[in-house]
């Protein structure tokens, strides 16, 4: 039961900064410090053991910088319940042109 526990607070985690950061303004001044902040965030929550953010950041506005978008976001969460571990993922599906999360095994 561990197992499904852990599973279910990997995905609380990867919606929660999924939703908390998209539209933030970023650039590739500014990416890497908008990434630590997003794995501070997350590293705050219960059970998460790690977290790793990547942005891919693509183009910017004629003003230097551009919103966070879906597609730009990569979110790696470890989170433990228990005895139960648990890796999961965030990454844009570029097929089904959406944000999915996925267990890593």
């Amino acid at each position: 039961m561990d197992v499904v526990k852990a599973a279910f607070e990997a995905g609380i985690k990867l919606g929660a900064a999924f939703h908390q950061f998209i539209g933030s303004p970023v650039s590739e001044k500014n990416s890497e410090v908008l990434e630590k902040a997003i794995e501070s965030c997350i590293r705050l929550q219960p059970f998460v053991l790690d977290a790793k953010v990547k942005i891919n950041v693509k183009k910017t506005s004629a003003f230097g910088y551009t919103s966070l978008s879906p597609e730009m976001l990569e979110i790696f969460v470890t989170v433990k319940v228990g005895n139960a571990i648990v890796k999961a993922a965030l990454k844009w599906d570029e097929e089904k042109q959406y944000p999915l999360m996925e267990l890593v095994f």
